[in-house]
């Protein structure tokens, strides 16, 4: 059944014989100055030969529509044009040519839906394209017609998509769907898509997909630096020793290189391996640690080499993959490699060598991709010397090193690091992150920390539990394991008295006074007394202890 809204803008039909005498009229063509067009020969065979033509009347602006039927002609008056319409029509006398050119074009396709997201019109490249026949689409869904279409939702939302890309049976094309309204509702919408032809439409397809592939790997190798980045910034510290290090892993990070880590124990040396691995294009893979120090002799080449099922008794009845295998296409971090046997060394050395293992019980030896990185607290030089660590090992691991300071050697980091800890803290045990006292911070830096870092973070965490009031003071950390004034009352605050009246005595009175003097002046903070005093901190404690010891004497 005809749709009436299909209608609404035709307004009169004229029906005449070859002869130019109407036939047939209706509508606007019963007009008196219509007839009187209709038998002008002249201006028939004109609207004819045109197809379209304007009809302007004093009161109104029609469009006139002629084609040849058996017999005689069809004119069609239409009305209601707008004048962008009206003017192209008047000016182009091949308008008509122009509409069917733009409807047939094999390089510019055209779908037209209507409001409730039919096919109305599809351009014939279009339906050979889909395999349909002429017409066969009209009046369907257009999802039903047109692959992976976004017609209906420009008919529904009313907002055009321009240049968008259309896969249509594994190709794609470029696309742009508007919104059609009359009166200011959306009728429906229609889109145009460049099908095929010109060699330049299939090298801009495949260069939008080389960009888009780019783009893709540009936005994955961003991500990656950016968990990377977040990775170093665990490293906490603005010291220059700590920006140091930070430094040398974004450089070292991208290059398969194998990296050793020297470190003393508790200075973090884990997390400068997380770092590497994060920051290197093995990301993706694992990161798998192994301590070195733990490994048994008896289990070795199975913890390291993995065994095939059935091997020994106990195994496990599928066989397990050994460290090298896990860390396949990524990371294996070596810690405490200092103190590997050397009966291990031997075969950890083969593995680095051929970058292959077998499986103990196994006979399909297999190659492996890891990057290397290892750690220890020891003088590996040292060790070589006195036979305890293989020299051609030492030269295999050690291609690049990286010093990692110790706590003492970063005294300026450790208010950072008690921030960070107290806020650690605060998340682990769901509490507020308490306050810290000012005299937390210089406390903490006159200490010693042959622990390090784990020996700061455990303090932290008991002085933690026992601070009071939401505020952490330096009481809290009094009489804590570890402390090194732990239970002892400081000489500094009595000065020793001269033992004779020898010069040597008088000096070390004097000395005394002014070590006394200078470390009241700055709230008991050694390394800026060190500095007034013009002596190396490392004098200043040993003066210290010497006093503190004639102080117990």
């Amino acid at each position: 059944m005809t749709d009436k809204n299909a209608l609404v803008d035709i307004h009169g039909v004229a029906i005449t014989d070859t002869d130019g005498e109407i036939v047939f009229s209706h509508g606007v063509a019963t007009d008196p100055r219509i007839e009187a067009m209709l038998s002008d020969k002249e201006w028939f065979e004109e609207t004819v030969s045109a197809r379209m033509r304007p009809v302007t009347l004093n009161d109104r602006q029609l469009i006139a529509m002629s084609a040849e039927i058996q017999e005689g002609y069809l004119t069609i008056f239409s009305e209601g044009a707008s004048d962008v319409v009206m003017n192209f029509v008047i000016n182009v006398p091949f308008a008509y040519d122009i509409l069917n050119h733009i409807l047939t074009d094999p390089y510019d396709a055209m779908a037209v839906v209507d409001s409730k997201e039919k096919v109305a019109f599809i351009s014939p490249i279009h339906e050979k394209f889909f395999g349909m026949r002429n017409g066969e689409g009209v009046g369907k869904n257009v999802r039903q017609v047109i692959e992976n279409t976004r017609l209906h939702q420009v008919v529904r939302t009313g907002v055009a998509e321009v240049g968008q890309i259309h896969n249509m049976q594994g190709k794609e094309r470029v696309v742009s769907r508007h919104p059609i309204r009359h009166n200011g509702k959306v009728v429906g919408a229609i889109g145009r898509v460049m099908f095929k032809g010109p060699q330049q439409l299939q090298a801009m397809s495949k260069r939008i997909r080389d960009l888009e592939t780019e783009i893709a790997e540009y936005k994955a190798d961003s991500r990656g630096k950016e968990k990377g980045e977040d990775f170093l910034d665990i490293i906490i510290g603005q010291s220059v020793a700590i920006q140091s290090v930070r430094e040398q892993i974004r450089k070292i990070a991208p290059l398969d290189i194998p990296v050793l880590i020297q470190g003393e124990s508790g200075t973090g040396k884990e997390l400068v391996a997380q770092a590497m691995h994060m920051l290197s294009a093995r990301q993706s893979g694992r990161l798998v640690t192994v301590n070195a120090a733990a490994l048994p002799e008896s289990l070795v080449e199975s913890e390291l080499f993995g065994y095939e099922a059935g091997s020994f008794t106990g195994a496990d009845r599928k066989g397990r993959m050994g460290k090298f295998e896990q860390a396949d296409k990524g990371t294996i971090f070596l810690d405490e490699i200092g103190d590997m046997a050397l009966e291990t060394q031997t075969k950890l050395l083969r593995v680095l060598q051929d970058r292959i293992v077998e499986r103990v019980g196994g006979d399909k030896p297999k190659h492996v991709d890891f990057r290397l990185c290892s750690a220890t607290n020891r003088d590996l030089e040292e060790l070589v010397d006195e036979g305890k660590f293989r020299l051609d090992l030492f030269y295999r691991i050690s291609p690049v090193v990286i010093h990692l300071p110790s706590l003492e050697e970063r005294l300026d980091d450790i208010p950072l690091l008690v921030n960070h800890f107290a806020a650690e803290m605060a998340r682990q045990y769901n509490r507020a992150i308490p306050e810290i006292d000012p005299d937390v911070h210089s406390y903490l830096m006159e200490q010693k920390w042959p622990g390090n870092i784990r020996q700061l973070r455990h303090m932290m965490e008991r002085a933690f539990v026992f601070c009071d009031n939401g505020k952490m003071t330096v009481s809290a950390f009094e009489g804590i394991p570890g402390n090194a004034k732990s239970g002892k009352q400081s000489p500094l605050l009595a000065m020793p008295a001269a033992k004779s009246g020898t010069l040597k005595d008088n000096l070390e009175e004097l000395e005394a006074k002014l070590i006394n003097d200078a470390i009241i002046r700055f709230k008991g903070n050694k390394k800026r007394a060190a500095e007034h005093l013009g002596v190396s901190r490392s004098y200043l404690y040993k003066k210290l202890e010497s006093l503190e010891t004639e102080e117990e004497e």
